[in-house]
């Protein structure tokens, strides 16, 4: 399950790391305005002209990232970028997979992590909220799943015979959300082995906290992409934000306009560990196999963190049970790409 995949400009390139755990690397684009530019970029230079495009671009949590700021100071702009990148540093401290000193990489090292920040005890909680929610559809611990698909397809250090009763037995031993115990004092694991992913949320809790130091700053217009979408306001000209997405296999796109609002999209074909793209990243935790019952998932809503949860939540319980899942958090609606190539949007009023 860990999460799903990351969006790029064009252009950009994947920057997958093999042998690295997973990030919100999806096999999705941003369908250019203009040949070889991104969308955002091709429509703001085209707007306002007493404001200034402000960028930035980097890696978070393995993600390539993208802050894109309409502002008519531009020395206050580089400031505020400068102070983005000192909470995007402390974050990487804290959820980071790839730093073997992040809280974490040492609470999965040792299965303990005595004085955990407040930040990552929040979102621990509130994983655990989301996978009581989703009846364990939605579930962190799902890391050693990660890590054994990994060593047998990728780096190949720990060939299974039957990768699939395996991954079925580490998932009966060692995933499981209600067997991690957060306090003030210590977050930890009932059993040896266990370890968490919170790439599922971490980054929309990033990219919210992003948004939100912004928005205190004085922006009114802005794209915030570190791992998931959520804009500020509107375009420059007062129309909604257009973010044109399509698939990595080259199905058909879609335009999603988004006004002070967050997307996020999940799909296994963002990390396939093998040519068929069977078996992929987004986990079912109750069996261990990769999740096939859609294509993807956007989800689009008021705040990142939770538009991120659901997107992952919703790729692995399925169509009929994501209204309930959305009912939980208002503001919220979900684009289905089924199987056969249909989509079908679903609210929480779909209920009943």
């Amino acid at each position: 399950m860990p999460d799903g995949e990351h969006a790029y400009p064009v252009g950009v390139s994947d920057r997958v790391r093999a042998a690295s755990p997973p990030t919100r690397r999806r096999a999705l684009r941003i369908v250019a305005a203009v040949a070889g530019l991104p969308l955002v970029i091709a429509v703001v230079r085209a707007s306002a002209p007493k404001g200034e495009l402000h960028r930035w671009q980097g890696d978070v949590l393995g993600a390539w990232s993208e802050l894109v700021l309409w502002h008519t100071d531009a020395e206050f702009a580089q400031r505020t970028i400068r102070k983005v990148r000192h909470e995007i540093a402390r974050y990487e401290r804290i959820f980071s997979l790839y730093r073997p000193d992040s809280e974490i990489a040492r609470l999965n090292a040792a299965g303990r992590l005595a004085r955990p920040s407040r930040e990552l005890r929040a979102l621990v909680e509130d994983s655990q909220r989301i996978g009581a929610l989703s009846e364990g559809a939605f579930d962190i611990s799902v890391q050693p799943l990660w890590r054994l698909y990994e060593a047998h397809f990728w780096s190949q250090s720990d060939i299974q015979q039957d990768i699939a009763a395996r991954a079925r037995e580490v998932a009966e031993t060692l995933v499981d959300f209600r067997r991690i115990h957060s306090g003030a004092a210590s977050i930890g694991f009932t059993r040896p082995g266990m370890a968490i992913t919170l790439n599922s949320v971490a980054q929309g809790t990033i990219t919210d906290a992003i948004a939100d130091l912004l928005r205190h700053e004085g922006f009114e217009s802005a794209v915030v992409d570190l791992g998931e979408f959520r804009t500020l306001g509107r375009h420059p000209d007062g129309r909604p934000w257009r973010l044109g997405i399509r698939n990595g296999a080259g199905g058909a796109g879609r335009m999603i306009e988004l006004a002070d609002m967050a997307l996020a999209v999940s799909g296994g074909y963002g990390t396939p560990f093998e040519p068929s793209g069977r078996c992929h990243h987004i986990f079912d935790p109750h069996t261990g196999a990769s999740a096939n019952g859609l294509v993807d998932v956007a989800v689009i809503g008021p705040r990142a963190t939770a538009a991120n949860a659901l997107s992952t939540a919703i790729c692995v319980a399925g169509e009929a049970r994501a209204p309930m899942l959305l009912a939980a958090y208002p503001g919220m609606q979900a684009i289905l790409t089924r199987l056969d190539g249909s989509a079908v949007t679903v609210t929480a009023e779909a209920t009943g």
